[in-house]
């Protein structure tokens, strides 16, 4: 029978080390920390050998007074809890008693320390467990903590450590979390003889957030704030257009200490739903205030992770702000002039012989969160009365006079195939004048002349044309005057925001008082037609249509079994399916929506999210990605040609959605160039 025996207290600590001190960047976490809880205002970190040999942390905070410098290195002994009740009511960020003894357990420890009110220093050696003597040492307020040979005698830990440049990274990431989480106080860190941050005390959060992620990320930011009860949340998402291929920028502090929260994350990714591609994941920087009492930080050695008394509600607070400030805030995504090379044959065709190094100018997409809050408050208050009303295709047709019933969609002209368009609409009418119909017949004539692949609809009304082109009038030839009168052709009585014309049958070009929009025809219908879809579905008013004669479908038995397990996942999406024997079904309903795509076809790609394996999906998921397919379906492809009308339509049904600056997917639908960088890209400025 094997005996029970009390583990030496040396044993007991390397235990320890290995719950808490996982590698170099766990020593450089847990001594900041400390720091921090000491009231410094000035931390500076130096690593040598990716923290391996050497991690030194200095600060300016209150000290240890000598005769407490043998129980600052002992197990479980802490100044940051009196009695059993603290420990649920933690106001510092350490408190466990652990961290020092077990770094001084595996490692060459050395602390020097000195309180306000000492006339010298205090010092401490440790190496292994085994202490020295304190010896007085000259050295400022505060503490000096140095750490060398890191698991020098644990090899099994120090063998399973990376390359030093890679834990060097993940030092950095440390540092990163507790110096975004406290931009009050400044923070230097050393590389070896290399400064690697810098970054001054300051009360601007996001000039810290730009210290370290760039101007990329600190333009893109949504400021965010609200209060429910006694939880405060604060901070910054990034725009849509930012995102990363995982969740590691998505940095969250409660109560000041950085934590990992799977339903937080999960409130993060439901804002962002249809913002942004599948498998991207957002950026944010959150402060969480609660009182200490709300939340169990005791749940983990790290204190990474933590209980919510009141999980739900900081849930929902959460997701309901980041929607409100989507709601209220222009998503369209901005262009923005960088710098890149000019293409050669454009230089020499201007005359420029001057090398790529010294001239250069390009374009790329970049997000642009400027914007006039109220004129966007207004615009969500319309669409939120807009979705409550429960006739909403009825509205819009008596306001736009468009056709948003989705049955009522019907191939554009001479297009086969399955794909679905916009309605065909009666024009819009013109102000009447006594040669309006001579003028318009040969304006029409005009601009049937264009080239291909340019349809013009609007391009703005006649005095800014004329005002445009100004005193040049006169020198213009014949031909250009000619050129400008065919695309004059353009109704000028349309609203300036809605006028457009189609560049290769998938882009429309159109303008607003602040610059040009550049519209991808696809994606903006795309979005139309699932945010139709989805309010139909969520009243259960989406159209289907009745089967004369039920449609047999062959299936997979794989494919039979999910569609009769997901019957009323179906029915909620108008189709409507029973069992026939074998693994053959019989369909009698289908969405009206589809009606020249062939039912199989349907049935097959509406099976795919039920076949994906793992967990079965939420309900709500599963009919978001279905419609998100019977959108993509449906809407008109690149490649479309659109009539006047047809554009007109599809610009003003814009006005109308929400999240239309992105498709379902998360594409941008749209890019915007500010006349202020058309300018600058046309050396007007």
């Amino acid at each position: 029978m094997p005996t029970i025996r009390q583990l030496p207290q040396g044993l007991i600590n390397k235990i320890a080390a290995g719950e808490v001190i996982e590698r170099p960047a766990s020593v450089v976490k847990e001594l900041m920390e400390n720091s921090i809880d000491a009231g410094a205002t000035r931390i500076e970190l130096t690593i040598e050998g990716g923290g391996i040999d050497l991690i030194r942390i200095s600060d300016n905070g209150c000290g240890i007074a000598e005769e407490q410098l043998p129980l600052a290195v002992a197990s479980h002994a802490t100044s940051k809890l009196q009695d059993a009740d603290d420990l649920f009511d933690v106001h510092t960020l350490g408190f466990r008693g652990e961290a020092l003894a077990s770094i001084a357990e595996i490692s060459h420890l050395t602390v020097r320390t000195r309180v306000a009110e000492a006339d010298s220093g205090a010092e401490l050696s440790v190496r292994g467990g085994e202490k020295t003597a304190i010896v007085p040492t000259g050295c400022p307020v505060g503490t000096i903590i140095e750490v060398r040979n890191l698991f020098f005698n644990t090899p099994v830990r120090r063998n399973f450590l990376r390359t030093p440049q890679t834990e060097a990274g993940h030092i950095t990431e440390a540092f990163t979390r507790i110096a975004l989480a406290f931009p009050q106080v400044a923070f230097v860190m050393r590389s070896g003889n290399r400064v690697t941050h810098d970054l001054p005390a300051t009360d601007a959060w996001q000039q810290r957030i730009e210290a370290f992620f760039g101007e990329e990320i600190g333009s893109s930011l949504i400021r965010v704030n609200s209060s429910q009860d006694e939880a405060n949340l604060a901070g910054f998402v990034a725009d849509p257009t930012i995102t990363r291929s995982n969740n590691r920028m998505q940095y969250i502090f409660l109560n000041g200490r950085h934590i990992k929260d799977r339903s937080l994350q999960h409130a993060l990714g439901e804002a962002y739903r249809g913002l942004m591609m599948v498998g991207r994941y957002p950026v944010c920087f959150l402060r969480l205030d609660i009182p200490p009492d709300k939340v169990d930080v005791n749940v983990h050695p790290t204190k990474m992770e933590v209980r919510f008394q009141e999980s739900g509600k900081l849930y929902s607070q959460l997701l309901k702000t980041l929607r409100h400030e989507f709601l209220t805030t222009d998503l369209t995504a901005r262009a923005r002039h960088v710098p890149g090379p000019v293409p050669k044959g454009l230089r020499e065709a201007a005359g420029d012989r001057t090398s790529d190094q010294t001239r250069e100018s390009e374009v790329v997409v970049a997000p642009d969160t400027s914007v006039d809050a109220g004129r966007w408050e207004d615009h969500a208050n319309q669409v939120t009365a807009v979705s409550q009303t429960s006739n909403l295709g009825k509205q819009s047709d008596e306001t736009l006079g468009l056709t948003a019933n989705v049955p009522d969609f019907r191939p554009f002209p001479n297009r086969g195939g399955s794909s679905l368009g916009i309605t065909d609409l009666p024009p819009v009418p013109r102000p009447a004048s006594e040669n309006s119909s001579a003028q318009d017949t040969a304006q029409d004539t005009e601009a049937s002349q264009l080239p291909p692949g340019a349809e013009v609809w609007g391009l703005g009304d006649s005095e800014q044309r004329a005002e445009s082109a100004g005193d040049h009038s006169k020198e213009q030839s014949a031909e250009n005057r000619a050129s400008i009168q065919r695309i004059d052709a353009a109704d000028a009585s349309l609203p300036r925001s809605h006028l457009g014309f189609q560049v290769h049958n998938r882009y429309l070009i159109t303008q607003d008082e602040n610059g040009m929009v550049i519209v991808d025809q696809h994606a903006l219908h795309e979005r139309i037609i699932y945010q139709q879809l989805r309010e139909k579905a969520q009243s259960r008013e989406l159209e289907s249509q009745r089967l004369l004669v039920p449609e047999p479908l062959d299936l997979t038995p794989s494919e039979a079994s999910a569609a009769v397990e997901h019957q009323e996942v179906l029915k909620e999406i108008g189709i409507e399916i029973e069992p026939f024997g074998g693994d053959t079904i019989l369909m009698t309903s289908y969405p009206a929506i589809l009606a020249r795509m062939r039912p199989a076809e349907v049935m097959r790609q509406v099976l795919e999210p039920l076949m994906s394996g793992g967990k079965a999906p939420d309900a709500r998921d599963l009919i978001d990605e279905i419609l998100n397919m019977l959108a993509c379906k449906a809407a008109v492809k690149a490649g479309d040609k659109l009539s006047g009308e047809e554009i007109t339509a599809l610009l003003e049904q814009k006005e109308v959605y929400q999240d239309t600056h992105h498709c379902p997917h998360g594409r941008p639908t749209a890019l915007f160039f500010s006349r202020e960088q058309l300018d600058k890209m046309f050396k007007r400025t």
